[in-house]
């Protein structure tokens, strides 16, 4: 089962799975369609994109996290451009246990490496970029050190309870500017991922402890 929205990249994997012998039993591009396809399919492995439609946030690792909830033994094989850090380490500890992989795209060099990290994962193993580890195992002193200075400024004014209108009048910015601060602030916050008033309310905590 396969789950990229980029249909040269979608296309090619199938082409490249197919000559190495494993058959792709469905090839979606969105993080719905992935789940309703394994319902219907139930594959063998699952491998998936993490940025996928609507959002292209980490649809494509939300829906694999999901359906290792429904099923612990599914094995979900991950490739992705960048790490997701608060998913990836919800994927990792998802499931059983067994049979789960991260590998970053650029770092993936010959097929016959990605050929075995499937197989591996597939058989029930577990595979994970060396760039991931590091990543999932780097502890920051500031929570907040990823912020720009106007994502502080956002993110104080809404410690102060303002809302997103009043921001952007404080500012002198558009509503459109503040709401894409603030789905900056709570991406690189790594907050899970809930309801956006809740994920507020996370992020001036953060901002109070720092």
């Amino acid at each position: 089962m396969l789950a990229e929205d980029s249909v040269l990249l979608r296309e090619g994997l199938i082409g490249l799975l197919a000559r190495c012998g494993h058959e792709v039993v469905a090839a979606v591009g969105d993080a719905r369609a992935l789940v309703a396809a394994v319902e219907e399919h139930a594959p063998d492995i699952v491998v998936t994109d993490v940025r996928m439609p609507p959002d292209f946030q980490d649809e494509g690792l939300h829906a694999a996290v999901r359906l290792r909830e429904k099923r612990p033994a599914l094995p979900v094989l991950v490739l992705s451009q960048y790490v997701q850090r608060s998913y990836a380490a919800e994927l990792l500890d998802s499931g059983d246990g067994t049979g789960v992989g991260y590998l970053l795209k650029d770092r993936v060099g010959q097929v016959e490496e990605f050929v075995e990290a499937l197989r591996k994962v597939a058989d029930g193993g577990t595979v994970v970029d060396p760039e991931v580890v590091r990543q999932l195992l780097r502890r920051r002193r500031d929570p907040l050190e990823q912020l720009t200075p106007r994502e502080r400024e956002v993110l104080a004014l809404i410690a102060e309870g303002k809302s997103n209108g009043a921001i952007a009048r404080e500012l002198v910015v558009s509503d459109a500017a503040v709401g894409k601060h603030i789905g900056n602030i709570l991406t690189k916050l790594d907050l899970p991922q809930t309801d956006e008033t809740h994920r507020r309310v996370l992020a001036v905590l953060t901002y109070l402890r720092a």
